[in-house]
């Protein structure tokens, strides 16, 4: 591995302790009200967190460029999970959980995690693919509003109208490494907004989180409650937090403290200092994703690098901006944080992949050999 690939393994390790600590904190008493146990959560976090350690060490020994041959396999088993999700009789396999359809047995398989990879990879091997006819509207750039958009519409019918955001944003980033002409997106930008903000206004819970936003007072107190807490225990925290496990939101006043809204928990109990902490690590996992990426063996490699440090940065500085009311309110989790075994295991998955990219080994032989060229100007 290289340096940078070093580093991020230590990132990622340090996020994945700050979880499982809070984790534990923020779900015990929850937990025990249940009569779960009160390292019930913890456990299953635990099982999620080892399943991540082998996804990342399977896929940190996998040539990154293999990728590329699976990317629409991998897209078209993405649209069949999420509209099985979906189907009116598949609701014994995706029950319907706080009033949306988002999982698979239960709540072990979430299809919309496997869309963001599906993305990723799909989006920088057409790119690559195109080349120069990317920079073309109707040959370029269409088809993958078309597909994407695709993705788009299964996910808002679960309802997920923050997923289906978060594909159209790794997109565009992509899209926008690879060369696109940025006339292209405000032109779309532009057609885009009214139809976005009919489907809100169709979805009542998301018309109501963005009043709940702009306007707290005038919000029901069911929609508002949530964000109301979460200041309430980011400002409890004050400088230093209220200590380890002596958080009062752990004790229900905060629905979801262990997953939507962690980063509350952390500001709670860890205090300004704690959360500057994991905004910190997240801005030196996205530094060192984009020094991979500008290292990177391929085009391909390059983009699929960028699309994946995009992914988790943006993520969970989203989630982070949504704790402390600088954001509506999304439901995306804190990635290596937030509770959740979908989530945590493509999130170490994405890292496994970008310390495979950040192999310094380059190869001699075969079709996918490094250009000496390439290879001596990184030397």
């Amino acid at each position: 591995m290289g340096s940078e690939a070093r580093l991020l393994l230590l990132v990622t390790t340090f996020l994945l302790v700050i979880g499982i600590v809070t984790v534990y904190s923020a779900s015990a008493i929850f937990a025990q009200s249940k009569d779960l146990g009160g390292s019930y959560f913890v456990v299953r976090q635990l099982l999620g967190v080892l399943g991540g350690i082998v996804a990342l060490g399977f896929f940190a020994k996998v040539d990154a460029e293999l990728w590329s041959r699976y990317a629409w396999p991998l897209m078209l088993l993405s649209m069949l999970l999420l509209l099985i999700v979906i189907l009116p009789f598949t609701e014994p396999i995706a029950p319907r959980i706080r009033g949306s359809r988002r999982f698979l047995i239960g709540s072990s398989l979430q299809p919309s995690e496997l869309g963001k990879i599906a993305v990723i990879v799909w989006t920088s091997m057409l790119i690559v693919k195109k080349g120069e006819t990317l920079r073309r509207l109707t040959k370029g750039l269409l088809p993958f509003l078309v597909v994407i958009g695709i993705l788009d519409v299964l996910v808002a019918l679960e309802p997920d109208l923050s997923i289906a955001m978060m594909y159209t944003l790794i997109m565009g980033i992509i899209l926008f490494a690879g060369g696109v002409r940025i006339g292209h997106f405000v032109v779309l930008g532009v057609i885009a907004i009214p139809v976005l903000w009919g489907q809100i206004q169709r979805l009542n819970y998301a018309l109501l989180r963005m009043t709940a936003f702009f306007d707290p007072g005038s919000a029901p107190e069911h929609v508002s409650d949530q964000l109301r807490q979460s200041l309430i225990a980011v400002g409890s925290g004050q400088l230093f937090g209220v200590g380890l496990g002596q958080g009062r939101q752990a004790f229900g006043f905060l629905p979801l403290a262990y997953d939507d809204f962690i980063a509350g928990s952390i500001g709670e109990e860890w205090g300004f200092i704690g959360i500057t902490f994991v905004v910190l690590a997240f801005a030196a996992y996205g530094f060192l994703g984009f020094r991979i990426a500008r290292k990177a063996r391929s085009p391909f490699l390059q983009l699929m690098a960028v699309g994946l440090t995009a992914t988790v940065v943006i993520t969970a500085y989203l989630h982070i901006g949504v704790a402390i009311g600088l954001l509506p309110t999304t439901g995306l989790t804190l990635p290596f944080i937030s509770y959740g075994r979908s989530n945590m295991v493509l999130s170490m998955l994405m890292t496994g992949v970008l310390v495979n990219i950040g192999s310094t080994r380059e190869k001699v032989i075969g079709s996918r050999a490094t250009d000496p060229s390439f290879a001596l100007a990184r030397s």
